[in-house]
């Protein structure tokens, strides 16, 4: 107690900010008149996102086993949250995370990318500003969009616009294994099993692994790139040999191919994915199989390629079509 009457006194000019915590513990902080972190946003106009505080958020992501992805994702996000934060010092914290999320909205973000955020403030006002706070974090409701679809007809023109054997390798690899863009990137050579027609996925989405099938077409055209372009570490390289290509090159390769196949669709490469899982509805495989080719740890994201299939719509009759016009 000598002590923090000590640091009372020492500050009594100052502004000092007390974790909740400390309110509970201590009876000589209730008398004073200190600003309590759970219901002040000040705290964080205090702390300067700079380089250092960007490496602790990496450090205490990846001690945590997040993705690169995720924690270039997640830094991205707190930096903007500091940015709106200077613009707003005079409410507390949990109307400013609100504000904020209001704003993102406004700006026609999707409900995805503002519980994205939301959980990276989060993430950084405990475990990088370690402060435990009882905010109420509101978050947006789910959205629930249907996958877009290409027809077989539409994934054949895009696969087959693009005469550059590379290029054509990967995108015919992504459709039929039904691939992420960030799994096409990083495959080896020793991934490939022709004799059981599998590739292996290693530390996909969730860092976990998985076998998902390799098709006799994309395995011929396999053989044919390794035979003329004769890959070291990665099967397809980046500019130098010792990285592999990058996913935004393969999205404009993807974009590309769209464009010189006529395509008027506006869609992304992660739509031969869709499209594949789409094709094995419609074509009767079952949906726990088709679960595991695409790594999706619940049924019920794999069940909704259910409502974009056409197979059982198909064999629908219009009503209009049964008039006599």
């Amino acid at each position: 107690m000598d002590a923090i009457e000590t640091l009372l006194k020492t500050f009594a000019d100052a502004t000092v900010h007390v974790a909740p915590g400390l309110f509970d513990e201590c009876y000589l902080f209730q008398n004073q008149s200190f600003s309590n972190l759970d219901s002040m946003a000040s705290y964080v106009h205090d702390y300067v996102w700079n380089d250092n505080a960007k490496k602790t958020m990496k450090d205490e992501l990846q001690l945590r086993g997040y993705s690169m992805k995720t924690i270039k994702a997640y830094c991205s996000q707190v930096e903007r949250f500091h940015s709106f934060a200077k613009m707003n010092k005079d409410i507390d914290l949990e109307q400013l995370i609100s504000k904020h999320a209001l704003q993102m909205l406004e700006h026609n973000r999707s409900h995805s990318y503002v519980n994205q955020a939301i959980s990276a403030i989060k993430f950084y006002v405990k475990q990088v500003l370690h402060v435990e706070t009882r905010v109420s974090y509101i978050r947006p409701k789910k959205e629930s969009k249907l996958p877009h679809v290409l027809s077989l007809t539409e994934v054949m023109c895009i696969l087959k616009a693009l005469h550059n054997l590379k290029h054509r390798t990967i995108l015919y690899l992504t459709y039929s294994s039904g691939l992420r863009v960030s799994e096409v990137v990083r495959l080896k050579l020793q991934d490939f099993d022709y004799e059981r027609k599998t590739l292996r996925i290693r530390q996909g989405k969730g860092r976990k692994d998985r076998l998902t099938l390799l098709s006799d077409t994309a395995m011929a055209l396999m053989k044919q790139y390794i035979q003329k372009e004769r890959p070291d570490i990665w099967v397809f390289p980046g500019q130098y040999p010792t990285s592999h290509i990058t996913e935004r090159s393969v999205q404009k390769i993807f974009e590309q191919a769209r464009i010189a196949s006529g395509i008027q669709k506006k869609v992304s490469i992660h739509v031969l994915r869709h499209s594949f899982a789409t094709h094995l509805l419609e074509g009767g495989i079952d949906i726990r199989f088709i679960q595991d080719l695409l790594d999706h740890a619940s049924v019920r994201t794999t069940e909704r390629y259910t409502h974009v299939s056409v197979k059982d719509i198909r064999r629908i009759k219009s009503p209009l079509d049964q008039m006599d016009m």
